[in-house]
């Protein structure tokens, strides 16, 4: 597995428009792969985030891959490809080193949502029923995380005075056009730290990522050492 990031120029108008566009983003990001690229497989799979930090710490591409990528024709486009052309480094050492106990601070931007099963409005609409609604409330999406951690092999680190490290750093209702439909993603961002419990597993998100709309900038989980 590799792990890669490419700082992208939002001055370009090549960036705007794939920054606006998560579908657009996804077809540069497979563009980056040769046809007979590994794109899904046991070891991992294809995941990418756009992570952006404010005026001084500009907006990164990340990608998770089983294969190397060649990202030059996002960086030509979007980047700086001579003073910036990104970097890509070898997954193995950081998913080797896993153990249980361990703690890390975490960035992971999700598609928190659940599948309908009652139709809870004041109004019953049948056709609601078996559709995937997005949580929207911070409170919703913290529970959407916590639910799902042990399963993900890790748990979230609590503060010194008990409560989560956690925090919903960014929400947003992401509208974009898929094949002349509109299509609305609802998206968070969570920052905290957590402890790995099960490193088979812990290893296994990292690679596949969580939770819906992976094609879509969704389900990256990337871990960095606390302090």
């Amino acid at each position: 597995m590799y792990i890669s990031r490419l700082p992208l120029n939002t001055a370009r108008r090549d960036a705007a428009r794939l920054l606006a566009s998560p579908y657009r983003m996804h077809a540069a990001v497979e563009n980056a792969f040769p046809p007979g690229a590994t794109r899904d497989c046991d070891e991992g799979r294809i995941l990418w985030r756009v992570d952006s930090y404010g005026q001084h710490g500009g907006t990164w591409l990340y990608i998770v891959s089983p294969d190397r990528p060649d990202f030059s024709h996002i960086a030509e486009q979007c980047g700086w490809p001579s003073a910036a052309p990104g970097e890509t480094k070898d997954y193995s050492p950081v998913l080797d080193a896993l153990e249980p106990g361990q703690v890390w601070r975490f960035r992971l931007k999700a598609n928190p949502a659940r599948k309908v099963a009652v139709d809870k409005g004041r109004r019953g609409n049948p056709k609601v029923v078996g559709t995937i609604q997005g949580h929207v409330t911070v409170a919703q999406q913290l529970e959407w995380l916590e639910d799902r951690a042990a399963r993900n092999g890790f748990e979230i680190a609590g503060e010194p005075d008990g409560s989560s490290s956690v925090v919903v750093s960014q929400r947003h209702a992401e509208k974009f056009r898929r094949n002349n439909s509109q299509v609305t993603i609802d998206t968070a961002v969570f920052d905290g730290a957590l402890i790995v419990k099960d490193s088979r597993l812990m290893r296994r998100t990292l690679c596949h990522g969580m939770g819906r709309a992976k094609g879509f900038g969704c389900g990256l989980l990337t871990i960095m050492p606390v302090g």
